[in-house]
């Protein structure tokens, strides 16, 4: 009977302990594949949280350039913003007060 192909009868009780073993190694098996799941969720719900970040800190980025050339045309249009006066006077007043230390000491 070597001529036929397939599984073979289970013998006894060395049998029955080989399917024990077979369900328990599918069980680890299933397990393993869940946790790994698992950490592909995880994995992929973290990159998609520093795609999201990323997306609004370039936005913030796009908006800042935005109001630097609006800043632009209006100086070569011969007007100085006010948002730009305010920044030079700060600018000066920090410089001002560098230089009162500096002196101090």
């Amino acid at each position: 009977s070597s001529s036929k192909k397939g599984r073979r009868a289970s013998t006894g009780s060395s049998g029955t302990c080989k399917r024990i073993d077979m369900k328990a190694k599918l069980e680890r098996s299933r397990q393993s594949a869940r946790e790994c799941r698992a950490r592909k969720k995880l994995r992929y719900q973290y990159l998609e949280e520093l795609v999201a970040s990323r997306e609004r800190a370039v936005l913030a980025l796009r908006h800042e350039l935005d109001l630097y050339r609006q800043y632009v045309r209006e100086i070569d249009a011969g007007n100085i913003p006010e948002e730009v006066w305010r920044l030079l006077q700060e600018d000066d007043s920090v410089k001002q007060e560098e230089e009162a230390l500096h002196h101090a000491e």
